[in-house]
């Protein structure tokens, strides 16, 4: 309480404790199909910190591979453990804590949670075209290019798969994790587009931990390759990604079983279809996804402008009492 007599001094909050936060942000932002764990971290101002410590990671990790153990050793003491391991535990929890409610919704609201994923993307593609500097012809023909790929590739998946052997899961942990090192798409886009979305949610203790070792592999792999195209061709890479995002609703269409989703029925594990372009809602439903849409529009670009406050102001605050 302030007043005379009052002590001013400063609380510092810890390190580990702001960077376990940072990784919380970063998982919830990829455990959901909206802004994306690289963009959080742009916004957070640590994105080019963390593409740099992981690339340190993979070269650490060829060379253990390929023979060069002192040197791979000596890598590894140059990386800065306190900045990766805080961040990877806060994403992870993210994860435990998120993917309850997130398997919930898609089985009890699922036309209203892929409503709410339809905002979710859409202020995601509003934010890649606001990150763009180059509005060119080039980059407007490669977006519309990849989106009418997108759209028509993905008319061969119908929602959930099946199912999903191991091999399926590690495949799916090495192609989204990728999506953390690029702003503006996330993971669990990444798992939607491929029918695995709700089976990562509803992994069992080794599909989660095959689908870590893919992520942990694909990671290592990609991040040289994603951080130096990022670099020479930036604009290109945002046009792109921008028309994924523009091509992907077309499995983000909210009826008649939202992205699809799977449900044990005994010991029977039943997969319900996902979306279908043939198939319009009555007046009502539309009026409540459109609601829901706007509504995440909104909370998405409200979160982004609140990170972006937030990571303008220092880690230390004045506390008086």
């Amino acid at each position: 309480m302030g007043g005379p007599g009052a002590t001013t001094f400063k609380a510092v909050i810890p390190a580990p404790i702001m960077q376990f936060a940072r990784g919380f942000f970063m998982g919830a932002a990829d455990i959901v199909p909206g802004v994306s764990g690289g963009t959080v971290a742009l916004i957070l101002g640590i994105y080019r910190p963390f593409v740099n410590q992981i690339r340190a990671g993979a070269h650490a990790l060829k060379q253990l591979v390929t023979g060069d153990i002192g040197g791979g050793i000596e890598s590894l003491k140059h990386i800065q453990w306190m900045f990766l391991i805080p961040l990877g535990a806060g994403a992870a929890s993210a994860f435990l804590v998120l993917r309850g409610p997130m398997k919930t919704a898609l089985e009890e609201h699922s036309e209203l949670t892929a409503a709410a994923f339809c905002g979710l993307v859409l202020a995601s593609c509003w934010l890649v075209w606001n990150e763009m500097s180059d509005h060119d012809g080039v980059r407007v023909a490669v977006a519309a290019g990849v989106a009418i790929a997108a759209f028509v590739l993905l008319g061969f998946q119908n929602g959930a798969v099946s199912d999903p052997n191991l091999l399926l899961f590690f495949l799916t942990g090495a192609i989204a994790i990728c999506a953390m090192i690029l702003p503006g798409i996330s993971g669990s886009f990444i798992m939607l587009m491929l029918g695995m979305y709700a089976a990562v949610l509803d992994g069992s203790i080794p599909e989660l931990a095959i689908f870590l070792v893919g992520a942990t592999i694909g990671l290592g792999a990609f991040s040289t390759v994603l951080n130096y195209v990022l670099e020479r061709y930036e604009q290109t890479v945002l046009a792109s990604l921008l028309g994924l995002m523009i091509g992907s609703f077309r499995v983000l269409w909210p009826w008649p079983n939202g992205v699809g989703y799977t449900i044990e029925e005994g010991e029977t594990e039943v997969t319900v279809p996902g979306t279908g372009l043939d198939l319009w809602p009555d007046l009502g439903s539309l009026a409540q996804a459109l609601a829901m849409t706007a509504a995440a529009v909104l909370f998405t670009l409200g979160v982004v402008a609140l990170a972006a406050r937030l990571s303008e102001q220092p880690i230390e605050e004045t506390v008086t009492v």
